[in-house]
């Protein structure tokens, strides 16, 4: 069911009661398909490529944001994670270049939410000194459209994802 429009939010940093919301939110992310198969989230998430997407969460690197309407009901979350070359996730590109995540409450999709994450994330990423960012997505998902228009582009692909990379423009300076 679609809820209706939600004409304010506000995007905030991850607090830690927000945490159960960040596995909910990976979970989506994973299971976006509505069509798909999905399991309980809990037995969804024990999935071991998605342990260890938030396993240790608050290390350094590790950003996440919210997006939440006035009454504090949470939309979505976007969230950045560096990794190593031993221990990484499907879009790992370098040591030195973030990946990022997002998602959004499927009653909340297609009203700007992903956009402002998406968007708010990026900048904060500039501003921690990033050059670029990459990420990784299943060739089916529409959300490719949203990371084209950010200038992210293929630098890997397998049978049914790609890897993206996006290089981010420096903040113009203030003068």
């Amino acid at each position: 069911m679609k809820l209706p429009f939600r004409k304010t939010f506000v995007i905030r940093e991850l607090a830690p009661q927000d945490q159960p919301f960040l596995r909910e939110m990976l979970y989506e992310a994973a299971y976006w398909r509505p069509d798909g198969d999905r399991p309980p989230l809990e037995q969804g998430l024990q999935r071991p490529d998605l342990v260890r997407i938030l396993a240790g969460w608050g290390r350094t690197g590790d950003v996440a944001l919210v997006a939440a309407d006035g009454h504090g009901v949470r939309l979505g979350a976007a969230w950045l994670r560096l990794w190593t070359a031993e221990d990484h996730s499907y879009g790992f590109v370098d040591e030195e270049t973030p990946e990022l995540g997002i998602a959004v409450k499927p009653e909340f999709r297609h009203q700007g939410v992903g956009t402002s994450l998406f968007m708010t994330l990026l900048a904060r990423a500039r501003q921690d000194g990033f050059t670029r960012v990459s990420l990784s997505v299943e060739s089916a998902n529409p959300a490719r459209r949203l990371y084209a228009r950010f200038g992210f582009r293929p630098v890997r692909e397998s049978e049914h994802a790609l890897t993206l990379v996006a290089d981010l423009e420096p903040e113009p300076e203030s003068g």
